[in-house]
């Protein structure tokens, strides 16, 4: 798909990957929205870029999404590409006294059932246009679980399950919304700090994947050891969901 003059949409846009992809797509010549919790962490991501503005929004939250809607449909003509990156992550292991019920509710939240929320309120917006693309970005940990992030594993599992759903609904619909799945293995950024981050590839490496993938229209875009590891276990699993799916004759 063409990656110029669009309208864009990145939720956790103020730093690590999401400032990345703004960044890169600001250069583009794109009008780039960015979003997240931290609205002074967006003011001044917004201010080292071109073309990009912000508005402070809790995800999990329905009166901020419905605000962000808003913001989008009255400021702008449009929208193209809604970028679904923001996330949270507890570090632990699980047993007796890890409390993973209450770590598990933030993780599926924010990085689950957010992005199945707001996909389906711009579900519309996007669908008026002659093109657009859904891309949710996913992890390593959503092919296989890691023993220190068990939960946030869990809710990444689900997050590849509903971006392979909906991919293959809107296209079995004839929808001109395409669905992309963004799948870095470790990336060095502040919130993979506490899990040995420094010793992952660039965030503009992540970038320049996804501008990469969609002009190619490659809807899983794994990087790095992500496609490695992937060959090695995975290859082909995607086939799974059109041989599940098929009319019952």
């Amino acid at each position: 798909m063409n990656t110029t003059n669009k309208t864009i949409l990145v939720t956790g846009g103020g730093s690590g990957i999401g400032f990345q992809i703004a960044k890169l797509f600001s250069e583009k010549g794109n009008r780039v929205i960015i979003t997240g919790r931290n609205e002074e962490k967006l003011k001044e991501a917004a201010i080292k870029l071109k073309n990009v503005n912000y508005l402070a929004a809790d995800v999990t939250k329905e009166k901020d999404l419905d605000n962000l809607v808003t913001f989008v449909t009255s400021n702008y003509a449009g929208l193209d590409i809604l970028v679904n990156n923001a996330a949270v992550t507890t570090i632990y292991k699980l047993g007796a006294d890890a409390d993973a019920f209450e770590k598990a509710k933030g993780e599926i939240e924010t990085n689950y059932l957010s992005v199945i929320n707001l996909t389906e309120k711009l579900l519309p917006v996007l669908g008026k246009q002659p093109e657009a693309a859904i891309v949710n970005v996913n992890a390593i940990i959503g092919l296989a679980p890691s023993i220190h992030m068990p939960t946030h594993s869990a809710s990444k599992a689900a997050l590849r399950s509903y971006t392979q759903v909906l991919r293959f609904t809107l296209e079995s619909a004839g929808s001109a919304i395409k669905v992309f799945e963004l799948m870095p293995p470790l990336v060095n950024t502040e919130f993979s700090k506490a899990i040995g981050g420094a010793n992952g590839i660039p965030a503009e490496e992540v970038a320049q994947s996804l501008l990469k993938g969609l002009e190619n229209d490659t809807p899983e875009m794994r990087i790095g050891r992500t496609d490695q590891f992937y060959q090695t276990f995975f290859a082909g699993s995607e086939q799974a969901v059109a041989a599940l799916n098929q009319p019952r004759k």
